[in-house]
């Protein structure tokens, strides 16, 4: 594996324990996940990979180096877009892409190919020459494409989607997923499940510190047991219906009903489904697989109802 995590530990003061003895390992080629809620020391461990911290205990390696004893190396090797929107003020966008491009090393004209591509690509013509302030869309767009323009063997992004409109951010899962294509390993740190699960080859779920479920998206979600939702539309002001016991675990949200279910009880129900339909109760209902956030949830939910 290119990038590895090893029993990686941190706490800070007053015992807070941003990662407990977490081990995670990303080769080249592939997007990585980390998942997790508010707090749950996601950037707490990308800082460390950078430098920017030093863990208690444990390894951090890029291609066997250990970069805790040797910080200089993961700066050359890691590309990294921060959390926090990057500093551009009195610089256009083209010029903080190429800016960045040539502190990396990038060649005069290879970055301003490059810097065109990724303009292009996330649809920012209309403010890439201009130095008026951007909004935090754009500003995120500009602060991935300083990371991407000479990536790294490693790229860390944390949060690239924040505050994009959608159709940038379908272009810009696109680059993402591009950035692996071309050999780097990528270490996406994001709590947006469903926009991750049509990008990532692996993931590992945080909460509280400590890495809770990792594997493939497929893997996660057949080990939940319930590969199928009913998912179920209740008409305003209507009493919930109660399903059938047999059905499986259910969940409501507004109106929303969600009941997981096995697949040998798929026509039982749709049968009750369609006669609460009939019944003028269910204003629609489908049978749909179960989703990454489902795993996401059958992990830190019970964290969260723990703290």
């Amino acid at each position: 594996m290119l990038l590895e995590f090893h029993d990686v530990t941190k706490r800070f003061r007053g015992g807070v324990v941003a990662n407990d003895h977490v081990t995670l390992a990303v080769d080249a080629g592939e997007v990585f996940g980390l998942l997790g809620p508010n707090g749950a020391g996601k950037t707490t461990l990308v800082s460390q990979l950078i430098g920017l911290l030093i863990p208690d205990s444990g390894r951090i390696t890029i291609d066997g180096t250990d970069v805790v004893t040797r910080p200089h190396h993961a700066r050359a090797l890691c590309s990294y877009q921060p959390q926090a929107a990057a500093p551009v003020q009195g610089l256009t966008a083209r010029q903080a892409i190429e800016l960045v491009g040539r502190i990396r090393g990038g060649a005069k004209s290879e970055v301003g190919k490059r810097a065109d591509q990724l303009i292009a690509a996330l649809d920012l013509g209309d403010i890439a020459d201009r130095t008026v302030p951007m909004s935090g869309g754009m500003a995120r767009l500009t602060g991935f494409c300083m990371a991407a323009v000479v990536p790294g063997r490693v790229v860390v992004l944390d949060e690239p989607t924040n505050d994009v409109d959608p159709l940038r951010r379908r272009a810009l899962w696109t680059c993402i997923r591009q950035l692996a294509d071309d050999g780097a390993a990528v270490l996406l740190v994001t709590h947006n499940v469903l926009e991750a699960e049509r990008c990532v080859d692996r993931l590992a779920i945080v909460a509280g510190g400590k890495v809770r479920a990792s594997g493939t998206p497929a893997a996660l979600k057949a080990k939940l047991g319930a590969p199928l939702r009913l998912e179920c539309t209740i008409e305003p002001e209507l009493e919930t219906p109660v399903p059938p016991a047999s059905l499986g675990p259910t969940e409501l949200t507004g109106r929303r009903l969600v009941v997981r279910v096995e697949l040998g009880n798929v026509a039982e129900a749709v049968a009750w489904a369609k006669a609460q339909q009939d019944f003028g109760v269910v204003a629609e209902f489908a049978v749909v697989p179960a989703s990454l956030e489902d795993v996401y949830a059958s992990w830190v939910e019970p964290e969260r109802l723990a703290s």
